[in-house]
């Protein structure tokens, strides 16, 4: 059952990315439905997981399919009705009213975030990626345009020279160094010489993919000087992710010399470290959380995982993401089950007599948009973004700066 103050609300989803603008076979549909990069064993099929279960219930019934339709059937119909049938009817039904979109891996174009506010009648607003920015500098200092020197001057200027459209930014140093990132904040002299390291590989052929701590550290402390909410992935993630090193309480020493800047921190994911992610958003003001890609792919244990994550964060410190990317099925499975498994929690909370029905809908509003809309100061005018990045060229040599995974980005 799902609350009525839970129901009605238009959700901010603080953490997404573009959806596929191509039909899928089912190979390649049951790909995006997994973290992994490897196919899927002969006799077997991903629809017999929880995310696999969740598709057949919640989803087909959007493309008017009775619940629990057979994989093939489901998958035929929606060949029949067409991916941007699909796309808009997932995004509809879903009830998010704002979309903060990370567009820093494009493996082939995707619906941008103007084309999915617009398609629901909502807003679109972008997430820098800050290891993008980087390697796009690096393709400049490469190829002779820039020395080394500007490194760290030049990260600055096109940070602060971010439109208003860029609402925050996203560091994924858990996918190339881990967490463990220095605590302190890098010299200029330590950046240039790490970023000349970096450079002379690129330069011997290693490709133009940043994996430097003290380099990771310093985009997230020149994030801290823009003022932009920072975004850091933690835990869960693609194949090329060492789960290990994703341990938030690894950040502890770099979140704690961050508080003083007021700045924003927002953990993304977390899963499983989900318990760990709250205490350090109990213990540091700033820092924030969701549980993101978790929710649709954990399906009907969702109420048990968010009821983890609510356990010490403070509710004005924590917000909703689907991390959807490429399937309009995972919008609307990260919305649906969020809304499912914070109605359980809220509703165990009304029965014990441990809050009223109007600070149950408050909760509900803070923890769905509220929170988001206030972060990302999303009230503010010209926040919406009009351009459609689907369609943008890229540099060809920065290209090869992609990440190498088949699955879905986080």
């Amino acid at each position: 059952m799902v609350l009525p103050c839970v129901e009605s609300l238009r959700l901010v989803d603080h953490h997404c990315h573009g959806l596929l603008t191509r039909d899928l076979d089912r190979a390649g549909f049951e790909r995006m439905l997994t973290e992994s990069d490897a196919p899927t064993p002969a006799g077997t099929t991903l629809f017999d997981s929880n995310i696999g279960f969740a598709v057949r219930r919640w989803c087909a019934p959007v493309l008017d399919l009775p619940p629990f339709s057979g994989p093939e059937e489901y998958l035929a119909r929606r060949r029949e009705i067409g991916v941007d049938e699909v796309n808009r009817r997932f995004l509809r039904a879903a009830g998010i009213s704002a979309f903060c979109v990370d567009a820093g891996y494009l493996p082939e174009p995707l619906m941008s975030a103007s084309e999915l506010g617009t398609t629901c009648g909502g807003t679109g607003h972008d997430i820098l990626r800050l290891e993008r920015l980087a390697e796009s500098l690096a393709v400049d200092i490469v190829t002779g345009q820039l020395g080394v020197t500007h490194f760290a001057d030049t990260i600055r200027e096109r940070l602060a020279g971010a439109g208003p459209t860029t609402v925050g930014l996203k560091s994924v140093a858990a996918y190339r160094v881990g967490l463990a990132l220095p605590a302190t904040r890098p010299t200029d002299r330590e950046v240039t010489a790490a970023a000349r390291e970096w450079l002379a590989m690129i330069r011997r052929g290693a490709p133009i993919r940043l994996a430097s701590p003290l380099l990771h550290a310093f985009l997230i402390w020149t994030g801290a000087d823009a003022g932009l909410p920072i975004q850091i992935h933690v835990g869960y993630g693609d194949a090329d992710l060492d789960l290990q090193r994703c341990n938030p309480l690894l950040l502890t020493g770099l979140l704690r010399a961050l508080a003083p800047t007021g700045v924003p921190v927002l953990l993304l994911h977390c899963y499983p470290y989900h318990r760990e992610a709250g205490y350090l958003a109990q213990l540091l003001p700033t820092v924030h959380m969701d549980v993101g890609l978790a929710v649709q792919n954990v399906g009907r244990r969702a109420s048990a995982v968010l009821g983890e994550a609510l356990e010490l964060v403070p509710f004005s410190r924590f917000l909703f993401s689907s991390d959807a990317f490429g399937l309009g099925e995972l919008y609307l499975l990260g919305a649906l089950l969020f809304r499912r498994a914070l109605s359980a929690v809220l509703s165990e909370g009304i029965a014990d007599g441990d809050w009223t029905e109007s600070d149950a809908a408050r909760v509900a509003d803070l923890i769905g948009a509220g929170n988001a809309r206030r972060i990302y100061r999303l009230g503010e005018p010209g926040r919406e973004t009009t351009a459609v990045t689907s369609s943008r060229a890229r540099d060809s040599l920065y290209c090869a700066a992609e990440d190498s995974r088949t699955g879905p980005s986080s």
